[in-house]
Formats: structure tokens, sequence, C-alpha cells
């Protein structure tokens, strides 16, 4: 037996349950040894009796995490600006700081 989409929204609100889609791309869950990474999933969040719930299909790929910290091109910007350097001595500062962009144009200034 197959439910028509319309009904079982209409069920489903009867039961005080409502179901809004989510357009995403990728969905990453960080956890502490590795992340999980669902490209192109389908996700609802789902209200239930004012309980909220996230659903999530696709399928998932399970990346370790690496020992060394991710780096964003605009911590690398901010770097570069405030200690006036190169792109590479500012990544370089950021890595030998473990991340820490502070300490980085503190190393860097000094």
């Amino acid at each position: 037996m197959k439910l028509n989409p319309r009904d079982m929204a209409k069920a489903m609100q009867r039961f005080g349950i409502q179901q809004q889609e989510v357009e995403a791309h990728e969905v990453i869950i960080r956890c502490p040894d590795k992340d999980i990474v669902i490209e192109k999933p389908q996700v609802a969040k789902v209200n239930m009796m004012g309980q909220e719930t996230w659903q999530i299909i696709g399928n998932a790929i399970e990346k370790a995490k690496s020992s060394e910290p991710e780096i964003k091109e605009e911590d690398v910007q901010t770097v570069m600006q405030q200690a006036g350097v190169s792109k590479e001595k500012a990544l370089s500062a950021i890595k030998s700081a473990k991340g820490d962009l502070a300490q980085a144009i503190l190393d860097l200034q000094s």
C-alpha cells in the first residue's frame, strides 16, 4: 500500500508532527577521532510536540581527523593583514602556533 506524500503530510500534521525539508549540500558530523561526511544528503527538520529532531539520509563517508589544525582562508588573511606578511609566511606561522592566530601574529611581529 503506497501513501500519497500529501496524505502522509496531513496525517503527520494531525498528530502534531511538522516536517520541513532543508536544502543542504553536505552534512558533517565532527567526532573526537573522525568526521562523518554525508554529501548530497536529504535533510528534514522534524518538530514533534515541541521536540526538534533532524533526519539525514545519504551515503556517509568516515574521514580520520588530521593532527594538523584546519586553517581557513579568512584566518590566513587576518594574519597577513595584522603582521604585514606574505600568505606563505602567515600559513607557516599559523601551523607553528597550532592554529592560534594571536600567537602566530605575535611570532611574526617579534
